[in-house]
């Protein structure tokens, strides 16, 4: 068994499950919170008598600093250990969701909806949990624990949307952002179960590698560097697709009711997609399943630009998405693991993930920008079609082979 590959300390089966629980709900409450900000677009644009473009910059930045702080989330994870990591995250996240209703102008909107949230969901996402939770298990389950851990963080979102709109409609925005606050909170004592140190999660078996040498070694990886563009389209589906697809079906003659419910369908097949996504990495070659996963979502978009916009297409489009949609992520920070091992998988996959969220940002922008520009989304749909035949082929190239560190030279790149 190569080094990247070598089974990390053994962990009692207690707490396996314990960290495990406590990822899995971590991430359900960060996914699960965010996937509600844009229930409050109009809300607060008309309570302000703001353009609604005021508020959804703030969200594109938070989208935005979700990527660029996930190396350094990533990197406090590997160093002094996920839970202080998430601690940060935790306070953050809550702090900013409390500070939305106080703000009462564009620029305090942007700190505290865009800058501290962005900054607290940076350090409480996937790339901080699914990390801790691959950490206290053996490569014959990573994939697992992987899809797992994304299928239930996905519940969040099928969780969260409802309630918050039921908050907003009983109670009244601030107080839903405040109740929404008060729930960001439950990631503390969550993150409690997360084990303390990181140094307990390195294999006696690899040798002793530095986060300056990985990170050099990973520079040098042409399937590490394949695999950051590539993730760059799936930040762009999905951010186009969540912050634009309601409107693109109002503008098809549909009810608002159909694109919200539509993007619970995402929601829900994504459990299911996300879930699958991982058994499917234990048994096969990531890298063709993100092929495929990317060839279909371009297959996918292009029969909806096709097809006549009814309920049923619309429908038939976000079940399929949905089995699409963060289905990339076992598949993708599996292969990480799997090549690099998981002494520095949080750092490592923080730089993914931050090529994933540039890709969020330029979907939730150019969407906005084209249809201003043409009166349509049809122009997005089309370089979303591109992008995804582009990752579907970037992908095909990637070695999975786990490197090979030798003792004495712990910093050796192989199998590039």
């Amino acid at each position: 068994m190569s080094s990247a590959e070598s089974d990390s300390n053994r962990y009692p089966v207690q707490t396996v499950i314990l960290v495990v629980m406590a990822g899995c709900l971590i991430g359900m409450l960060s996914f699960g919170l965010r996937s509600t900000f844009g229930l409050f677009l109009e809300p607060i644009s008309s309570a302000n008598a703001w353009p609604r473009e005021t508020f959804a910059i703030s969200l594109a930045v938070q989208n935005l600093l979700i990527g660029l702080c996930a190396p350094i989330s990533g990197a406090i994870a590997d160093r002094l250990g996920a839970r202080k990591a998430l601690t940060i995250g935790a306070l953050l996240y809550a702090g900013g969701i409390w500070g939305i209703p106080q703000s009462d102008a564009p620029i305090l909107m942007m700190f505290f909806a865009g800058i501290m949230v962005g900054v607290g969901v940076s350090f409480t996402t996937f790339t901080v949990s699914l990390s801790a939770m691959v950490k206290v298990v053996g490569p014959e389950r990573r994939s697992f624990v992987l899809g797992l851990g994304t299928a239930v963080g996905s519940f969040g979102q099928v969780l969260f949307t409802p309630l918050g709109q039921a908050f907003i409609t009983n109670y009244g925005w601030q107080s839903a952002l405040y109740i929404l606050a008060a729930t960001a909170l439950a990631i503390l004592p969550a993150a409690f179960l997360i084990p303390a140190s990181s140094s307990v999660q390195e294999s006696k078996s690899e040798p002793k590698q530095s986060i300056s040498s990985a990170l050099t070694e990973a520079a040098g990886h042409r399937g590490y560097l394949l695999l950051v563009s590539g993730f760059f389209v799936c930040g762009f589906h999905v951010a186009f697709i969540s912050i634009h697809f309601p409107a693109f079906v109002q503008d098809s003659g549909l009810s608002p009711q159909t694109g919200a419910f539509a993007l619970a369908i995402v929601g829900l097949f994504n459990i299911v997609g996300s879930f699958c996504s991982g058994l499917a990495g234990q048994r096969w070659s990531k890298k063709r399943g993100l092929s495929v996963l990317y060839f279909s979502r371009a297959i996918a978009i292009t029969l909806l630009i096709l097809a006549p916009k009814t309920e049923l297409t619309i429908y038939l489009f976000a079940a399929v998405m949905g089995l699409l949609w963060l289905s990339t992520i076992p598949l993708t920070s599996g292969i990480v693991a799997q090549i690099f091992g998981v002494r520095y998988m949080a750092t490592l996959f923080g730089i993914v993930q931050l090529s994933h969220q540039t890709g969020a940002f330029m979907g939730a922008w150019l969407g906005g920008r084209f249809y201003d520009l043409t009166g349509s989304y049809d122009t997005v749909w089309w370089i979303a079609v591109g992008l995804g035949i582009f990752a579907a082929l970037v992908h095909i190239p990637i070695n999975e082979k786990p490197i090979e560190r030798s003792p004495d030279a712990p910093s050796n790149v192989g199998n590039r």
